[in-house]
C-alpha cells in the first residue's frame, strides 16, 4: 500500500517533487525497484501526519507499531501507511521488523516523531541508486537551542569516536536517518534489538566494505519525549548498547550482494 495524497516536494531544500534531476531516481520520487520507508513508532500520534506527509510519492511507509497507546496505529493506517505491529519493544526490534516487512528494493529508515524530515530521503536514495554509496547516512544539524540536548550529542561524539577506532570510519553522526537496498541490509544479519541496532548496522557494513557517506539533514525540534535521548538514563542505556556492538568481532559473511 502507498501512501496516499502525499507530496514529495521539500520547501526550501532544493528538492523536487517529480525526482531529482540527472540521477537513478526519475519523475514520480521512486527508482525502478521502489523505495519502502520504515518508521518506528511508539506513541507518536501528534507527529505522524507531519511525518506521513512528507513521505515521497510513489514511496510506500511503512509504521512499526511498538505498542503505542496512543492510536498511533490506527492514525497511521487512515494516512495511508502500512501498518506493522512488533510486540517485543525496542527501536531495534522495531526497526527489523519494518525491514522484514519491506519489499522495495530500496529501504529506508527514519523517526517518527517529526525531529527529521522523510522528504530529504530522496537525495539518500539518489547516492544509492547512482551506485556512489551503498549506506548514506544523515548527519543531524541542530535548528535551535535545546534541539539536542548535550548528553546526547556528548554521548554521540564519543561513540563515533569509538567507531573510527573500530572500523576507520570517519563519521560525524550516529543517527538514525539512512538508506541503503534492502537485499544488502538483510544480508548483514542484524541481531541487536535494542539501541544498538543503528550503529550495528554500521559496523557490519564498515566490515562487509561498504561505501558509507554522509549527507547533512535539519534537526528539528521533536514532538514529545525522546523514549532514548531525552534523559540521562536512557542516553546511558543507548550507549551500553552500543559499546556492546561495538566490542563484537567482525561477523563473518556479513554484506554479501553489494557491488
Amino acid at each position: 500500500m502507498t501512501v496516499g495524497g502525499m507530496t514529495g516536494g521539500v520547501a526550501g531544500t532544493g528538492v523536487p517533487a517529480g525526482g531529482v534531476a540527472g540521477s537513478g531516481v526519475p519523475a514520480g520520487g521512486a527508482p525502478a525497484g521502489g523505495v519502502d520507508v520504515v518508521l518506528p513508532c511508539l506513541d507518536e500520534a501528534e507527529a505522524l501526519p507531519w511525518v506521513l506527509e512528507r513521505i515521497p510519492a510513489g514511496w510506500r511507509a511503512v509504521v512499526v507499531d511498538n505498542g503505542s497507546a496512543d492510536g498511533s496505529a490506527e492514525i497511521a493506517r487512515a494516512l495511508g501507511a502500512s501498518v506493522v505491529h512488533e510486540t517485543r519493544r525496542g527501536f531495534g526490534a522495531a526497526c527489523h521488523a519494518g525491514l522484514e516487512a519491506a519489499e522495495a528494493e530500496y529501504v529506508c529508515f527514519c523517526d517518527c516523531d517529526a525531529s527529521l524530515d522523510p522528504g530529504l530521503l530522496t537525495g539518500f536514495v539518489r547516492q544509492v541508486a547512482d551506485g556512489e554509496s551503498d549506506l548514506v547516512l544523515g548527519r543531524r544539524r541542530p535548528q535551535g537551542r535545546g534541539v539536542w540536548p548535550p548528553h546526547a550529542r556528548a554521548g554521540n561524539r564519543a561513540l563515533s569516536q569509538m567507531l573510527r577506532r573500530r572500523t576507520g570510519l570517519r563519521l560525524r553522526d550516529l543517527g538514525p536517518m539512512r538508506a541503503a537496498r534492502r537485499k544488502d541490509v538483510l544480508a548483514l544479519d542484524l541481531t541487536d534489538r535494542r539501541s544498538g541496532y543503528p550503529l550495528q548496522m554500521v559496523v557490519r557494513a564498515a566490515d562487509a566494505g561498504w561505501r558509507v557517506s554522509e549527507l547533512d539533514v535539519p534537526y528539528l525540534p521533536r514532538s514529545g519525549k525522546s523514549k532514548v535521548t531525552g534523559t540521562w538514563r536512557g542516553t546511558w542505556h543507548a550507549v551500553r548498547d552500543m559499546r556492546a556492538v561495538l566490542a563484537e568481532g567482525p561477523a563473518n559473511g556479513v554484506g554479501g550482494g553489494v557491488r
